[in-house]
């Protein structure tokens, strides 16, 4: 999941508009509204007042790494050389990513329960989008449901595209390793299953299956893009504790994108904090923070399928 977080206070009060103190880099008010353009416009975050002393920390590692004297001059030369590699230093400064395998568990089942009645004999491959991909717990987690769901032979037909915005962390994803710290929570079985052990200098970390990786593409998407080039339809899209970060406008904007990306009855699948019942009328809430998209909503919708049941309390 893409998401804020706050770094540690930096002194100097919040707001005012003149220089603050105790700090490497003069620091402004119009220092920081400009801040918060670039980052609405390229990303579409809105970075709440709160945000101010993180967004200090996290550029002010990138003044020094360029020897820059002043967030003024290093907010021009963004802007003026238009550089793809430090707009994306930019953006991935501003975000972190706090996420976990099987995070927020109670959706698992759901979707496992949802892909089995999709995934009858005849019917098409199973597909789904995690469109906040992170270093790659949450669709990993998605795949490793999708097998024990649909079983090996047909979860090999399924497909799960995983994006994300920063590519440093979709290279973590696509490489699977990870400390065994971050899977100590997944049952014997599991861990044995969808995973290898390390050993010798790789004591202590695990790496995905090749069995699990194959059913992944990772690739890089930022939500805020009028197009996303994707030719396909999914059954379900995890897009979760990504929204809180977008104004009304832009969520808006994004849930409009997921329509037409939909199949017939798919799923949309929120964050525990996300409410998308008054941005929509797309999509409508089947219960537990999991949206179904409406007979009206969407270039591929179709007329709903009355025994298709989805183990969603409506």
């Amino acid at each position: 999941m893409k998401a804020l977080r706050n770094s540690r206070h930096d002194a100097g009060e919040p707001g005012g508009s003149g220089v603050e103190s105790n700090r490497d880099f003069d620091f402004t008010s119009a220092d920081f509204e400009r801040i918060r353009a670039l980052i609405h416009r390229r990303a579409g975050i809105s970075l709440s007042d709160h945000k101010r002393d993180m967004a200090y920390s996290r550029l002010a590692r990138r003044l020094r790494t360029l020897g820059i004297d002043s967030f003024r001059e290093y907010l021009d030369q963004l802007e003026a050389r238009n550089d793809a590699n430090e707009w994306e230093a930019f953006t991935n400064a501003l975000t972190t990513n706090l996420t976990a395998f099987f995070r927020e568990a109670h959706h698992f089942p759901i979707l496992a329960d949802f892909v089995k009645r999709r995934g009858m004999p005849g019917s098409q491959p199973v597909s789904v989008w995690c469109s906040a991909a992170s270093t790659g717990e949450e669709p990993y987690s998605i795949a490793m449901t999708l097998i024990e769901a649909l079983g090996d032979r047909a979860a090999r037909e399924a497909r799960v595209l995983a994006t994300d915005l920063d590519t440093q962390v979709l290279a973590k994803a696509d490489a699977g390793v990870y400390s065994f710290d971050q899977v100590k929570h997944l049952s014997p079985e599991r861990l044995k299953r969808f995973f290898f052990k390390g050993t010798g200098s790789h004591s202590g970390l695990v790496k995905v299956r090749p069995e699990l990786r194959a059913m992944i593409k990772f690739e890089q998407l930022n939500l805020t893009d009028a197009d996303y080039g994707l030719r396909t339809t999914f059954d379900a899209i995890f897009c979760r504790n990504v929204m809180i970060y977008f104004d009304k406008p832009t969520q808006a904007q994004v849930l409009t994108r997921f329509e037409p990306l939909m199949k017939p009855d798919g799923l949309l699948f929120a964050g525990h904090s996300e409410n998308f019942t008054y941005v929509t009328q797309a999509f409508r809430l089947r219960g537990q923070t999991v949206y179904e998209l409406t007979r009206a909503g969407g270039a591929n919708a179709a007329p709903r399928r009355t025994n298709d049941a989805i183990g969603v309390p409506a």
